[in-house]
Formats: C-alpha cells, structure tokens, sequence
C-alpha cells in the first residue's frame, strides 16, 4: 500500500531539494512583485465576434501572416513518438487544422537544459545547425516558435526526487532563455506554453498508483502537493520572467519592438477547465467522462518493475478520456490543444493566449 501519512507527516517529509526550490522559488516571487501587476494588466481579455459567428480574441496576428510553426519540447509535443494513443500529436493537428508548414523539433524525454537534467537527448539550440546549414529555411516573420517543456524538469528523475541540485528558478530561467537564444538567430514571434496542472494527472495525483513512471514506494499526498506548488512557482515565475524580457528587448531596440511577439499560452487553466468541465471538450463513447484514470493504465506490484496489469481503452471510447496514460493528454485534450494554437494562424486568437509584447 502506499502511504498517505497526514498533513503534516508530507510536509516535514518533503525531499529537501524541493522544499529549497520551492523556498527559492517563493523568494524570487516575492522579488518580482512590483511587476505582477503590469505583467497581468493583458489578462485573458473577452472574445469579440469575428461577424462569422466566431469569437475572437486580441492578437498581434491576423489571418495568413503566419505559415510555418517550428516546436520544441518533449514528449507532449514530439511527432516522431505518439504518446496520446492516437496516430498523431497536436503540433500535426496544428498543421491540418490551419494549413501551414510544421518543423517538428521535440523529442520525448528532453528537458530544458541537459546541463540542469541530464537526459541522453539532444537539447532544444539541435534546430540553430539545421539552420546554419540551409536544412530548413525560413521566413522569420512568418513563422511561430512554440515551446512545451518542463514536465521532465521538475517530476521524477529531477526535482520532485531530489535527482538534480537545480531550483525552480533554475528551470523557468532555463525556458526564458530560449527566447533569447532563438531572437538573437533571428526568430520573432514565440508562443511559451505553460505547464499544466500536473498534480492531475494519474502520476502526481494522491490517489495514484504504481505505474510505470514510478513503482516505488513514496507518499502520494506529499508528491501531490508537491508537484502542485512547483507547478504554480514555475509557471507564475515564466509570466513574470517572460514579460520582463519583452520590456528589455523593448529597450535594446531603442523602444522599437523590432516585431518582436511573445505570446503565453496557459496550458495549465485549459486544462485545468478540461478536468472540470470534461463535457465542453470531451465526446466519446463511454458511459461517462474520465478525467482520473487514462486509456492505457498498468497497476504495478510495489517495488517490481516487471510485473503489472495493464488496461487499453479501445475505439471511440478514447475520446472520453482526458489522459493517455499515467503522464500525457489523450488524443482529445490534444485536439483541443492544437485547436487553440490553430486559431492563432487563423487570426481568431486564443483565449488561452496573452500577448506580452
């Protein structure tokens, strides 16, 4: 069985290594108070009608300006291993849904940084040499770059277990790096998506399971809470961090925004409305919504790695899931998400989406 404990066993139990990210992370918040209020004047905004019976929402981006959308991150957005269970991810949605050129550069189990992680994958700058050698060529103002990362950063393997000796702000101003690195090569417009609300999800919820992500003994409660306030730090901290950035490159360019666009897409209130209100965006067959358990569940024996019993959930019976498995979205909740991104191509917006600069 795994141990609950109560609610003060979690906390004096909690690995030191995220009790200081979290310290850290509270800290560098605290900090940056001055900024939350300019950082959150953009808000989700209400949509207006597109006279086409559509809402729309405030975007630097009308229909046609962009044609290519260029992704990195890991598992929840690479193409090349499908983790939803369907027979491709939301980055391909994106492409079918809008009709644009897609360059897929995610790779299932990369983190931000190999040098904050370390995973045996090759780190987000591998797209600068395709580039540099004429591999791809691009359209800077025509193209979206997407960023989906931090799942692996702070779960299993790293700071949730105390595997690496960064901090939540370690990880988020890894991420808020990319942007830069990617505007000094040249790219403009950005869409950073936040994490979602992990805690949710099979592997981090209290009442998980052993699985195969995590066979092992550990408090599920503390996990939980854990992962809750990681989550929360780091996303808080991306927003912050993020507007900071678009305030600076504002004023290297002398004021001028050199078009420069630096969108932020909260996965984590999607999803978050996805578990709530699984009726607005699941449709499948089953005889009710599932937001707890996952088309492809294993239940493992504590402490044994070979030996579990595994449940598939078949046909259009999926679609009424709102996870794959233990860790990713199902192929619904991908839909949905490539629907939100789509709508940026299509000049509708997002409300998902605020627009920093």
């Amino acid at each position: 069985m795994l141990e609950q404990g109560s609610y003060q066993t979690r906390i004096s139990n909690i690995d030191p290594i995220a009790e200081d990210s979290l310290f850290i992370a509270l800290t560098a918040l605290i900090t940056l108070l001055p900024a939350i209020a300019v950082a959150g004047q953009a808000g989700h905004g209400h949509g207006n009608d597109d006279h086409g019976g559509n809402p729309t929402y405030p975007q630097p981006f009308h229909k046609n300006d962009l044609k290519a959308l260029v992704t990195f991150g890991d598992s929840y957005t690479d193409t090349t291993w499908i983790t939803n269970g369907g027979t491709i991810q939301w980055p391909q949605y994106v492409a079918r849904y809008a009709g644009i050129d897609l360059y897929p550069y995610a790779k299932s189990g990369a983190t931000c940084s190999n040098n904050i992680t370390y995973r045996p994958f090759p780190p987000i700058p591998t797209f600068l040499g395709d580039e540099r050698n004429h591999t791809i060529r691009l359209n800077e103002r025509e193209t979206l770059y997407s960023l989906w990362i931090g799942t692996n950063d702070i779960g299993v393997s790293s700071l949730l277990t105390g595997d690496n000796k960064a901090s939540i702000v370690d990880v988020t101003e890894c991420m808020i790096n990319w942007v830069t690195t990617m505007y000094e090569h040249g790219a403009r417009n950005f869409l950073f998506q936040n994490m979602v609300p992990l805690e949710l999800t099979p592997l981090y919820s209290a009442d998980s399971w052993p699985n195969r992500y995590w066979h092992l003994e550990r408090n599920t409660t503390e996990w939980s809470v854990t992962v809750r306030e990681l989550v929360l730090s780091g996303n808080a901290l991306t927003k912050l961090m993020l507007g900071n950035l678009a305030s600076k490159l504002h004023d290297i360019n002398n004021g001028s925004r050199s078009g420069l666009m630096i969108g932020l897409f909260d996965s984590h209130t999607l999803f978050g409305d996805m578990y709530a209100n699984p009726g607005n965006y699941l449709n499948g067959t089953a005889p009710a919504f599932n937001v707890t358990g996952c088309v492809d569940s294993c239940i493992y024996q504590v402490g044994e790695s070979n030996e579990s019993i595994c449940t598939m959930v078949n046909g259009t019976d999926r679609d009424s899931y709102l996870w794959y498995d233990e860790l990713h979205p199902s192929e619904q909740a991908d839909r949905h998400v490539a629907k939100e991104v789509a709508n940026i191509f299509e000049g509708t917006g997002s409300k998902f989406v605020t627009w920093l600069s």
